[in-house]
């Protein structure tokens, strides 16, 4: 009975010990339960939050690049993309084949949109063809219940409404790259399809233009499908663009060099201003936004023309004769020369055992500066040259606005090269020669300047002597240029020289006069040798320079203002293998001109 009793009592105290630990387990659980719900609730609610709900960037509207008169010259197109959600799709091979015809897809691209698909879960869309004409919409609507699972997707595209006149300044947009998102972690880069400034204005600017991204917040289900949407904010357009181009202007000027090579840049002379700013040939931008062809990047590239050259500010030529207009005003400043200084150009001039030709053989006889200029005599300018030195005439060359880079917002503009004593010492480790001094006087042996540092050189000697400096954008004041200190006297002289070269019996660009009424143009013609012709070229019957293959023949420079009276334009036409300053690229000029005297751009 005793044990029995003492058994009894030993499970009551087991039982009991349990009933404690499972009373003590219980509370622990409560109190971690409430612990849970009640002090970390809002926690854990965010978290699951966060596991069911997803955010997706939205890229906003790009900024738009207007010419001065607010013409729209980058814009955003709509863009009507053909999307598959291949889930949806019955047979995705029997749909593509279906509609390929119909949206002109080739073999490559159906065997991108089939690896884009292998690639991604079948309910996550695939880009089919972007940018669907009208035509193609209307069919894939009209159509829409024999092709289930293809969705018509509305964005926007950049587009170049001007294409080729205005490429080169404006550049274009293109996809990110690998080497894009190496330089930047901007979240938008990340965004397929989001396109970013390559070249040009685009690339420059491209940080103000983009604006600021939105954000859409969306419900997905536990394999990433999106349920619902919850919550869409739109970004903010990026800032608009306003260049001091006129199209109006741009356009007359890429046309009027016809099937020539060549660039031109006009300026308005008191504030610097770029009216107008062609490289020829050019290309279409908007071939480069959704990535160009193999086909058309070879076109462009092996193109002996190089239309992807912007030769306004890469190009890099010996100014020629146009170089002469430095020369006689470092002179007139120096007091080396005056209205009355002249030289007796025989055709030819002798220095140590060399002999200098001038371009007419016969020579021109007695010259004064005026002379000089319109006849474009070089015996006068090596004389001249030689009585300066080359110290005199670079730093007059700096003063005019040569050998500089200026703040344009392009990339890949050319220093050119003003020549002196320091520079030859450095480069090539050679002391200057007088003979040197004596060619660089008519613009040729090391000097070289792009066409928009020439027209700049011009703008400022016309409009009395101020440096004003180019500029593409548009602002509502312009600061006042500062002055040169030159003499007016010596920059009237200049002017009447480039006055005669056009006005002038026997100017050597008398057939490029405006054909404006009361309206006076002056200028001056320049012809830059490529190459001479070899000895044995001569004894296969090759004796002019239009006889030689194209990219061996001379350039041909002309630049040019007006009003003569009261100068507003200036303009710098360089013709690449033109042959002659005055026989093709001063019409090209003159042409510039009369369209803007016609348009009064202001």
């Amino acid at each position: 009975m005793k044990k029995s009793n003492h058994k009894l009592r030993l499970l009551l105290k087991r039982s009991l010990v349990m009933f404690s630990i499972n009373i003590i387990l219980l509370f622990i659980l409560v109190g971690r339960l409430y612990f849970l719900q009640i002090y970390q609730g809002e926690k854990y609610a965010l978290l699951a939050d966060s596991n069911r709900m997803s955010k997706r960037l939205l890229p906003p509207p790009r900024g738009v690049i207007n010419d001065r008169n607010g013409v729209e010259l980058a814009v955003n197109a709509q863009n009507f993309q053909a999307m598959l959600i291949p889930e949806q799709a019955r047979k995705v091979d029997h749909l593509l084949s279906a509609i390929a015809p119909v949206l002109k897809l080739s073999e490559t691209d159906i065997a991108r949109i089939k690896k884009d698909i292998a690639r991604h879960r079948r309910f996550v869309p695939v880009k089919i063809k972007d940018n669907l004409s009208w035509e193609e919409v209307s069919f894939l609507m009209l159509n829409n219940n024999r092709y289930p699972g293809l969705i018509i997707d509305e964005g926007l595209i950049r587009t170049y409404p001007y294409k080729q006149y205005t490429a080169h300044p404006l550049g274009y947009v293109g996809s990110v790259s690998e080497a894009d998102l190496q330089k930047s972690d901007a979240p938008l880069l990340q965004v397929p399809g989001f396109k970013i400034g390559k070249s040009g204005f685009e690339k420059t600017y491209d940080e103000s233009l983009c604006g600021t991204e939105g954000n859409l917040t969306y419900e997905v289900n536990a394999y990433g499908r999106i349920m619902r949407e919850i919550k869409k904010k739109d970004g903010e357009k990026g800032n608009d663009l306003d260049l001091t181009i006129d199209i109006r202007l741009q356009q007359k000027a890429y046309e009027a060099f016809g099937n020539e090579s060549g660039a031109a840049v006009v300026l308005n002379v008191h504030t610097g201003e770029i009216l107008a700013f062609v490289s020829v040939p050019s290309f279409d931008p908007n071939l480069f936004v959704d990535g160009i062809s193999i086909k058309n990047w070879n076109t462009l590239l092996y193109d002996e023309k190089t239309p992807m050259t912007d030769k306004a500010v890469s190009g890099q030529y010996s100014p020629g004769s146009t170089f002469k207009i430095v020369v006689a005003l470092a002179a007139l400043e120096a007091g080396v020369i005056n209205e009355k200084t002249t030289s007796f150009c025989s055709g030819k001039m002798k220095l140590g055992d060399h002999l200098f030709h001038c371009w007419r053989h016969s020579g021109h006889g007695r010259q004064t500066l005026i002379d000089a200029i319109k006849n474009s005599c070089d015996i006068y300018f090596y004389e001249t040259a030689l009585k300066l030195g080359i110290e005199k005439i670079a730093a007059m060359s700096r003063l005019l606005g040569l050998g500089q880079i200026y703040d344009l917002g392009l990339e890949n503009q050319k220093q050119g090269v003003i020549p002196d004593k320091q520079w030859k010492k450095e480069k090539l480790k050679q002391p200057w020669q007088q003979g040197e001094t004596v060619i660089a006087g008519i613009g040729q042996g090391y000097v070289l300047v792009t066409p928009l540092q020439l027209v700049t050189m011009l703008a400022r000697v016309v409009n009395g002597g101020y440096a004003i400096t180019p500029t593409f954008i548009k602002t509502d004041t312009q600061p006042s240029p500062p002055s040169l200190n030159l003499k007016p006297e010596n920059i009237n002289l200049v002017k009447q020289g480039m006055f005669e070269v056009v006005n002038g019996i026997g100017g050597t660009a008398t057939r490029a006069r405006l054909k404006l009424k009361d309206v006076k143009m002056g200028g001056k013609t320049g012809t830059t040798q490529v190459r001479r012709i070899s000895l044995k070229e001569r004894a296969s019957g090759i004796k002019r320079d239009e006889d030689l293959p194209w990219k061996y023949r001379n350039h041909a420079w002309f630049m040019a203002y007006a009003p003569h009276d009261n100068p507003k334009y200036a303009v710098a036409v360089i013709v690449e293998h033109g042959r002659s300053g005055s026989g093709v690229a001063a019409p090209i000029a003159s042409k510039i001109l009369e369209e803007a005297i016609k348009l009064d751009i202001r």
